[in-house]
């Protein structure tokens, strides 16, 4: 079968991703930038090459051999300057691009998101053709705006690129969301903003898996693929049943959105002025997550790469509640 380079391997996406590609016969070699990190990788069978995303050497030795190529690897939590996150979405990106290219890859499947869309606005059954925002006033949005301008430029006949983009990440196994929203419940910090009643979509891992496989076997070179669970639901219902599946009853207060924004507005513009540590209360990204409408068209996943969710919600919640 096919040799594959997975960045990300330790992470939540990239572990369920080497789960599968092993699964289905692959050989796999996964970038690890520590012992602990080859470590986890070492035991989802793949091969950890020691190395990060600002070593090119690493990269290219990693994908060297390798047909297929899955870039994970982001920073994606609300810590940090808006240097880190240029320097592991964009910088990161462009080296895992010019690595692929010089090892003689043949194909990347580039992982994205639904924030690639944001800058402050509701996201209403968006699809594809919705414009970019690289000028998003959040770092996480506008650093993997233009990782995607960086993949999709690279396209070219020898190094095929395809990109795909889930919105929300949850399941088993999620080192982020789910422990962020535990511990913000049992602290007695969880707000609903506005009642918490904007529709979201969400996309469990294993239809995110899903849908970087299919790209990957049948996507079009330099094509952009939505996927999620087809599922949308209220904002405040979803949190709320991932709490239950954890033991934790939600009962939370709820605060009008004019509030909210004016907290997120003083909060991101004293972080901006001052040397403050830590990331304000209120992040745009998290704001804008919470409060605003996020609802994508899938049918491009559905009709080019025959893509259709595997794991429902109701069976997501069974096992986060069976593994609790």
């Amino acid at each position: 079968m096919t040799t594959v380079f997975v960045t990300g391997g330790s992470g939540f996406v990239g572990g369920r991703l080497i789960d599968r590609l092993v699964a289905d016969g692959h050989t796999v070699r996964a970038l690890a930038r520590s012992s602990s990190a080859a470590a986890k990788v070492t035991a989802r069978s793949a091969t950890a090459v020691r190395g990060d995303l600002g070593d090119f050497r690493s990269l290219r030795a990693a994908a060297t051999g390798c047909e297929l190529a899955f870039h994970a690897a982001a920073a994606v939590t609300e810590m940090g300057t808006w240097d880190d996150f240029v320097h592991a979405n964009v910088d990161g990106t462009r080296a895992v691009v010019d690595a692929c290219v010089a090892a003689g890859v043949g194909r990347l499947v580039h992982v994205s998101t639904e924030a690639v869309l944001m800058n402050g606005q509701p996201l209403v059954n968006v699809n594809e053709e919705t414009p970019r925002r690289p000028d998003s006033r959040a770092p996480y949005p506008a650093t993997k705006a233009r990782a995607e301008e960086i993949v999709q430029a690279a396209n070219r006949e020898g190094f095929e690129t395809v990109i795909v983009r889930p919105r929300f990440i949850w399941g088993r196994g999620d080192t982020t969301l789910l422990p962020r929203m535990v511990h913000l419940a049992k602290a007695g910090r969880l707000a609903w903003i506005g009642g918490g009643d904007n529709i979201t979509d969400v996309t469990h891992v294993d239809n995110v898996v899903e849908g970087l496989v299919l790209a990957a076997e049948k996507g079009r070179q330099g094509e952009i693929y939505f996927v999620t669970d087809g599922q949308p639901a209220g904002f405040r219902e979803f949190i709320s049943d991932l709490l239950r599946t954890q033991g934790v009853e939600p009962r939370a207060r709820s605060v009008p959105v004019p509030v909210a924004g004016a907290l997120t507005w003083a909060g991101e513009t004293a972080w901006k002025l001052l040397p403050l540590k830590g990331a304000p209360p209120l992040p745009y990204i998290a704001y804008w997550v919470s409060s605003l409408e996020c609802t994508i068209d899938i049918s491009k996943a559905r009709r080019e790469l025959g893509y259709a969710p595997i794991t429902t919600r109701e069976q997501g919640m069974a096992e986060l509640r069976d593994s609790a």
